[in-house]
């Protein structure tokens, strides 16, 4: 018990970032998935209160005149498109989430984390996490107890539920980019190991979620990842990749007609797709509709469902089968066009878009070019592969998905190590690194 309270103790003030990412293991209940705040929700607030509280007492110092600017942009993107919400209640309600994503948390995590080894602490939790989930999954997948997919119950989706498809595969897809990454990152050898082993694992639930979006981002940043780590580790890497893909296909069945068939329906856009691709196109082609009258700021924050009728084609359908994973069969409405860019540039016009996407661009800037020296001296490559890995995933999935659900909290997360990365002098290559 001692033993356990120093070990607290020792890991200070990121314990809350890493009880945060805890919290998303809980169950949500069938039927009661995406529908107002969560447990985590409430978690996330209280981990930006234990921050400021901190700050205050221990008389730290504050952001830097850079995270300032980057975190910055977003507060007066997100309250100029507030203004033209329809309701005082849409307005805070947009607000309260944009901030909690965007800029409260991340700038919380950024405070919280103090060195590289607080960083690898919140990497291994999502690592766990994405084990946690990703285990629950494929039990799923086994047991016909996953959300309803192609007539039968096999979607893996963890606790999250049949309303929200993409939690898991969102989850499980940051637990194997933190553990590629730690397994290219140097350390002791058992570390590498144990990572490797675990991004292999993590492989399985991937393929199961049956999400594209999640496959296609996975893929580019891990691929993007190898090369970083070395060639010679490249090689090795491809090698243990072959041997996982013979076992998924040869020893668990993955390679199922049904997964071949979503494999290759990514590429079909105009050739026979199927309805939910016609279906987020149809709202694209609504987005930038909606855009074209009002370029400047957009239709308003939450606005998207009020005006998504009046500019979708007859294609869009009313909306996408729920059920599964211990919810009846429903329909759930289409309420947002599936990709973030298109979601702000509708909502909140170029004005939000190049606020919200410039703050991101410049983390992703300053943080490769700090992934770069550390690749250069030998130190805090993992971190760095980590926060770039994680961000250019998660520019890359909001091409096909939004923030929504209750695995969002955990994006803002992941914004919170990219920040820290960039923005933090701890995170600066040749900082005191404990391994």
């Amino acid at each position: 018990m001692a033993t356990g309270l120093r070990a607290v103790r020792r890991a200070g003030p990121v314990v809350p970032v890493a009880f945060l990412v805890a919290m998303l293991a809980l169950p949500l209940g069938a039927g009661g998935e995406g529908s107002g705040g969560t447990p985590a929700d409430a978690v996330s607030g209280l981990v930006v209160i234990f921050c400021a509280v901190r700050a205050v007492r221990q008389r730290q110092r504050p952001l830097g005149r850079t995270a300032l600017i980057v975190l910055g942009l977003p507060v007066i993107a997100v309250a100029a498109a507030a203004l033209g919400a329809d309701s005082p209640a849409n307005a805070f309600e947009g607000m309260a989430r944009y901030y909690q994503i965007l800029v409260l948390v991340p700038a919380a995590v950024l405070l919280l984390v103090r060195d590289h080894d607080d960083f690898r602490t919140v990497a291994w939790a999502l690592v766990g996490l994405g084990l946690w989930e990703g285990s629950i999954g494929v039990y799923q997948y086994l047991t016909g107890t996953g959300a309803s997919y192609a007539g039968e119950d096999i979607r893996a989706v963890g606790t999250f539920g049949a309303t929200d498809v993409m939690g898991m595969s969102t989850v499980v897809a940051y637990g194997l980019v933190c553990a590629v990454a730690l397994a290219l990152g140097g350390g002791r050898a058992r570390v590498r190991i144990t990572a490797l082993v675990c991004a292999l694992g993590l492989v399985v639930p991937l393929a199961l979620s049956f999400s594209r979006g999640a496959w296609i981002a996975t893929a580019v940043v891990c691929v993007l990842q190898i090369v970083l780590g070395g060639v010679r580790r490249a090689a090795r890497l491809l090698a243990a990749a072959v041997a996982a893909a013979i076992v998924l296909v040869g020893g668990f069945g993955v390679g199922t007609s049904m997964l071949q068939e979503r494999l290759s329906s990514i590429t079909q856009v105009t050739a026979a797709p199927d309805q939910s691709v016609t279906d987020r196109y149809t709202m694209w082609a609504a987005a930038i509709d909606m855009w074209e009258e009002h370029p400047a700021t957009g239709v308003g924050l939450k606005n998207f469902p009020a005006y998504r009728d009046g500019h979708a084609s007859i294609a869009l359908s009313a909306g996408s089968d729920v059920a599964g994973a211990g919810a009846s069969f429903r329909r759930q409405p289409l309420l947002s066009p599936h990709n973030m860019y298109l979601l702000i540039l509708s909502e909140q016009g170029l004005l939000g878009l190049c606020a919200i996407t410039g703050a991101w661009a410049a983390m992703l800037v300053l943080g490769a070019r700090r992934l770069v020296t550390a690749h250069r001296r030998g130190r805090g490559l993992d971190c760095a592969l980590i926060a770039c890995g994680l961000l250019t995933w998660q520019l890359i999935d909001f091409v096909y998905a939004d923030i929504g659900g209750p695995s969002t909290v955990l994006t803002s997360v992941v914004f919170g190590l990219a920040a820290w990365w960039a923005l933090s002098s701890a995170a600066l290559p040749g900082a005191a690194d404990k391994r």
